[in-house]
């Protein structure tokens, strides 16, 4: 046995990235203090078994925004020039070499070849081993850590060793610091709640036809449109945006996804909007659908899974684009989807289905999917999907919209990077992924966080959410008209009070604690600054201790929304009752739906999708209609005000779409 180890060592000797003759180890990552969520108890058994996931660091990660830029800036001679897909995974692959010197220290301390298994693109390793064994190589001791509100239980360390010479090059090992999962070892207690959840960015009142006591009609208006400040229909939200009528002969391949999770939507609901309130759209016109992992189709209205947020989705992009289609990427089996979508876990599979090699490669310290965080398939659950992760399966529209978000706080910061920079490598690729901003304002839902939603020992600290704070991404904030207005009328800030845990229920903005903020919005968010003149303490640091600083939010960080649309009052059906739907969940498929046929104008005169939307936005704010009236309210203070020019608010304001046309159709 020591004459294999020794061969095997003087082999690496001959790598480029050689061990010294005498290898040393050192910590390659170290618990500074106990987590706030999990708490730690004995050690593992050495027999129980360990999903290890070893990484290494892809190339060009940290110039992947120049390359975003280079085709999404419009004074750059590359604009609208976008990569493929093997051009996006051949620029970040990580060196073979760093991958085989790690899977030949895995063989000089046992762990046979023929057990690791590594993906196509190299960017990582996998194998499952015994406590012992993954003790000896990590040079680490494991304990059970308990859930402190929940029922899960995470096995990790406090800290583990790497040989030095190899260190540069492994970007991170689970299970470590990060906590995750036993395997073939069944642990059950007692259920806790939990308060970290993914929430779907609306909410609904029974919807009441009858006009307010105290309404009157708006002189000069069409009667379709007269009633907008109380049922906004697509009427109303064409009138509002100038929105012209769909082409008659859309372009193929030219859809707008939709992204669905732990909701379904129903066929009836449906078919009664298209009766009572959109007749332009027939009749059994549902999305196509891209199901994912297992997903289900639709439910029957009556079904705890119709909670409306599919459903509003899917009216909101019919109505402004059809005929041309939907795309319904319905994520996750139903063991899975309403469960996790409850907990912390948003995005990655649906990531996994449109690029297969976001299975497997590694970013910013995560490697595919996290075991800790994101379902598992096939699906050991009774009824569960049985077949495997889907990788790779759906090509993904020119436009995506998901109304889902959380809290940033809730999820680790390297799992929102990775996630982050696949967004990243859709706008590269000349796709728009757009997110609802949220609805509670520079705070979370209630709970998350505080009582009230907010960060810090007092409840004080704003909590901006996730996806909306990833760079890559195009964030939508809601804006509402007052019962009394009109189309004619300019909107304000979306804030309402809907009773409940939604007293304050006011579009979500303000600035990243994960992200810095990105080249484009440098000018705006600066003269944001100048102007707001906030009073409110501020910190300028990422990753901030909630429980130590002064300020209220962070100064430097990527600020959000980017843009805004209306999101009140919007008339749907919900197990055949009539209902009002509010939330910036309206405010994301509508301006989707705007870009849409904005692809729609630009392939009809030859030129390709309009992609990352953000620089080119920035860059010509006078093509959406500016908000300055209104604040979104949270953590006790008065949030951020809507002004002049970009804001936390509304972004830089709503479609307009008669510039926007004119602005995209002269772009290249």
């Amino acid at each position: 046995m020591v004459v294999v180890r020794i061969a095997i060592l003087s082999a690496l000797a001959a790598l480029s990235n050689a061990a010294p003759s005498s290898v040393k180890h050192v910590v390659h990552e170290a618990r500074h203090k106990p987590s706030a969520d999990w708490v730690k108890g004995s050690r593992i058994e050495s027999s129980a078994i360990l999903p290890v996931r070893i990484g290494l660091s892809q190339t060009n990660l940290e110039i992947g925004h120049e390359f975003l830029m280079d085709v999404s800036d419009p004074k750059s001679s590359n604009y609208g020039k976008y990569w493929s897909a093997d051009e996006v995974h051949n620029k970040f692959a990580p060196p073979e070499k760093h991958v085989d010197a790690v899977k030949e220290w895995l063989i000089a301390a046992g762990i046979a070849g023929h057990r690791v298994v590594h993906s196509d693109n190299k960017g990582w390793l996998a194998f499952d081993a015994t406590v012992e064994e993954v003790e000896q190589l990590l040079q680490a001791e494991y304990h059970e850590h308990d859930h402190v509100s929940s029922d899960k239980i995470r096995v990790g360390c406090d800290k583990y060793h790497v040989p030095e010479h190899l260190a540069p090059h492994i970007d991170y090992i689970t299970p470590g610091v990060k906590l995750t999962q036993v395997v073939k070892r069944d642990i059950s207690k007692k259920k806790r709640s939990t308060q970290a959840q993914a929430v779907k960015a609306s909410t609904f009142i029974t919807g009441n036809t009858e006009l307010p006591k105290d309404w009157a009609a708006p002189a000069g208006l069409a009667p379709d449109v007269q009633t907008c400040g109380f049922n906004m229909t697509p009427t109303c939200i064409k009138a509002l945006y100038d929105i012209p009528e769909a082409p008659k002969q859309p372009h193929k391949g030219n859809a707008l996804g939709l992204y669905e999770q732990g909701d379904y939507f129903a066929k009836s609901d449906l078919d009664l909007y298209w009766k009572n309130i959109y007749p332009a759209v027939p009749q059994g016109t549902y999305p196509t659908p891209a199901l994912i992992d297992g997903a289900n189709y639709s439910v029957p209205a009556y079904s705890s899974l119709n909670t409306g947020e599919s459903d509003i989705d899917i009216e909101m992009a019919f109505s402004l684009i059809y005929p041309q289609s939907v795309t319904l990427y319905q994520v996750d089996d139903q063991i899975y989807e309403p469960k996790e979508v409850a907990t912390t876990n948003l995005f990655n599979t649906f990531l996994d289905a449109l690029d297969g090699s976001y299975c497997t490669y590694e970013a910013y310290g995560e490697k595919g999917d996290d075991p800790s965080i994101d379902p598992n398939y096939p699906d050991p659950a009774a009824g569960g999907y049985k077949g495997k992760l889907q990788c790779g399966v759906y090509k993904p529209t020119n436009v995506i919209s998901a109304s889902y978000g959380q809290a940033e706080a809730d999820l680790p910061r390297k799992y929102t990077e990775r996630q982050c920079n696949e967004f990243l490598k859709l706008g590269l690729q000349g796709h728009s992924i757009l997110f609802a901003s949220g609805d509670y304002g520079v705070a979370s839902f209630p709970n998350d966080g505080g009582a009230d939603g907010c960060l810090g020992p007092d409840g004080k600290i704003f909590n901006p959410q996730y996806p909306s704070n990833c760079p890559y991404v195009t964030s939508v904030g809601g804006t509402m008209l007052y019962n009394g207005q009109s189309v004619q009328d300019t909107e304000s800030v979306m804030h309402v009070d809907l009773g409940g845990t939604a007293v304050n229920f006011s579009t979500a903005g303000g600035f990243s604690n994960y992200f810095v903020r990105p080249w484009y919005q440098e000018e705006a968010v600066e003269r944001y600054f100048q102007k707001a003149d906030l009073s409110y303490p501020y910190y300028s640091e990422l990753s901030v201790d909630v429980n130590t600083t002064k300020g209220l939010y962070n100064r430097i960080g990527r600020a959000y929304p980017d843009v805004s649309a209306n999101g009140a009052y919007f008339p749907s059906f919900l197990n055949a009752k009539f209902v009002h739907f509010f939330g910036s969940s309206l405010a994301s498929p509508l301006f989707a739906s705007v870009l849409t046929l904005l692809n729609e104008e630009r392939l009809s005169v030859g030129k390709g999708p309009i992609g990352f939307i953000n620089p080119v936005l920035y860059a010509n704010p006078h093509v959406l209609n500016d908000i300055t009236n209104g604040t979104n309210v949270g953590c006790g203070t008065e949030g951020f005000s809507a002004i002049e020019g970009w804001d936390p608010a509304t972004g830089l304001g709503t479609p307009n779409y008669p510039k926007l046309k004119e602005l995209f159709l002269a772009l290249p």
